[in-house]
C-alpha cells in the first residue's frame, strides 16, 4: 500500500503492535508472548522498511532520534521521531511512566524550539486526544512537558484508537481547540482535510485555513486508522502546511 502511494517520501515509524522491530523486546518477551518462541528472522523483517524495495518506493523507516529532509521542491524539515510509549499491556517499545526518555537527561532528547517542525511518535502526550473509552487520558507528561519546549508545527501520533481527531495549540496564550470534522466531505474527499498553510483554500474544517504561526502554535492529530475494537474506519488525515526553504531555493 505504501509503495503505491502518490508521495516522493514517506515516513515510517514503528509501534507498541511491531513487536518484531524492538529487538531487545521481541527477543526478550515478544517471541514467548506472540510466536510459542518460534520466533521472526528480524533481519528479513527489517529489510521490509529499511532495504533497496523500500527506498525505491520512497520509503524511510525512522527510530528515535532528528532527521533533516529536503524535498524536490526545495522544501526542508526536521523530525523528530520516536515508537516508545509508556508501558502498555506488556507490548514494544514500552518505557515506564517514571522514566523521562524526551527531556534534558535522555539519551535523546527532543530539541527545543525552533529546531523541530514535525514531531512524530507512537503515543500521545498528556492531556492532548488521550483519552481512553474509559475517560482515562493516558498520554505521557514527560512527552507534553517535551513538547511545551519544541513547539513544532506539527505533532501527529496514534496508539490511543479512540482519540482521533485534530487539536490546535497556542502556547502563547495557553489555549486549545478542536477542529471539527464535516462527514459528508470527509467521506467525499476519503480523507479529514485541514489546512494551516500561508493563503490556504478553505477547508471543511472550520477555522483551520488560518495559518499556524510556528514558535506559537501546534496541530495536533491523532492519526490512529483503527477504532476501539481495531476496525480500521478512522479516516487518514491530509495536512496542508508550509515547509521552510532551503537557502539555495530561497536565493
Amino acid at each position: 500500500m505504501l509503495s503505491e502511494a502518490d508521495a516522493e517520501l514517506k515516513i515510517v515509524i514503528a509501534g507498541n503492535h511491531d513487536v518484531t522491530l524492538d529487538e531487545p523486546y521481541y527477543e526478550k518477551i515478544g517471541k514467548r508472548k506472540f510466536h510459542r518462541n518460534i520466533g521472526e528472522d528480524l533481519n528479513v523483517v527489517k529489510e521490509l522498511w529499511t532495504g533497496e524495495k523500500a527506498k525505491k518506493a520512497g520509503i524511510v523507516y525512522l527510530e528515535e532520534g532528528v532527521r533533516t529532509f529536503t524535498l524536490r521542491n526545495g522544501a526542508r524539515f526536521t523530525v523528530y521521531a520516536t515508537p516508545y510509549q509508556p508501558e502498555f499491556c506488556n507490548f514494544a517499545f514500552p518505557y515506564g511512566r517514571d522514566e523521562d526518555r524526551f527531556n534534558e537527561h535522555a539519551e535523546n532528547p527532543i530539541p527545543d524550539s525552533p529546531k523541530i517542525d514535525i514531531l512524530l511518535t507512537h503515543g500521545p502526550p498528556a492531556g492532548i486526544l488521550d483519552r481512553t473509552s474509559r475517560g482515562d487520558d493516558v498520554g505521557c507528561e514527560h512527552l507534553l512537558r517535551a513538547v511545551r519546549r519544541c513547539r513544532p508545527r506539527l505533532h501527529c501520533f496514534g496508539h490511543i484508537h479512540e482519540g482521533w481527531g485534530a487539536q490546535r495549540n497556542n502556547w502563547i496564550h495557553g489555549n486549545s481547540a478542536s477542529l471539527p470534522v464535516d462527514q459528508q466531505q470527509m467521506l467525499k474527499d476519503r480523507c479529514a482535510y485541514v489546512n494551516i498553510s500561508q493563503g490556504g483554500i478553505d477547508s471543511p474544517l472550520a477555522g483551520s485555513n488560518k495559518p499556524i504561526v510556528f514558535g506559537e502554535e501546534t496541530l495536533f492529530i491523532n492519526a490512529a486508522i483503527m477504532d476501539v475494537n481495531y476496525e480500521p474506519v478512522n479516516a487518514p488525515w491530509l495536512v496542508d502546511l508550509d515547509l521552510p526553504l532551503t537557502e539555495q531555493v530561497e536565493g
